[in-house]
């Protein structure tokens, strides 16, 4: 009887070792998401708006050479532009930094220069 007991108890305490190492790697996931870089893109490869997070940086790439440029914006939760970078009609992308932080929310938005087309990102912070 007492076997039995003691049988129930390691393996209790097996399925517990793996359920706390499962969770503890989903946590870490987690966490890490909120460390990526965030890209949009606009519909036929006209162009896109990356959020790089090692230095708070954002770049708007003009990706089709058809005459038009593309414009990228940074807007917080009150709907305040605090970024404006275009690009268009040379061979490299438009870069600014902006610090985010971590008090406000923030949406990128893209659009594309001949009919302003535009998508936006999800409100995201650090």
């Amino acid at each position: 009887m007492i076997r039995s007991f003691t049988r129930i108890a390691v393996a209790g305490a097996a399925v517990a070792t793996v359920f706390a190492g499962t969770t503890s790697t989903a946590q870490a996931s987690d966490f890490s998401t909120l460390d990526e870089d965030k890209k949009i893109s606009l519909p036929g490869g006209r162009g896109t708006m990356t959020f790089i997070d090692d230095g708070d940086m954002f770049k708007v790439c003009d990706t089709k050479a058809d005459g038009h440029g593309v414009s990228g914006r940074l807007i917080d939760n009150n709907y305040n532009e605090k970024l404006y970078i275009t690009d268009g009609g040379d061979s490299n992308c438009g870069k600014k930094g902006y610090d985010v932080g971590q008090s406000g929310s923030y949406q990128m938005q893209l659009s594309w220069n001949g009919d302003g087309y535009d998508v936006k990102s999800e409100w995201f912070n650090e």
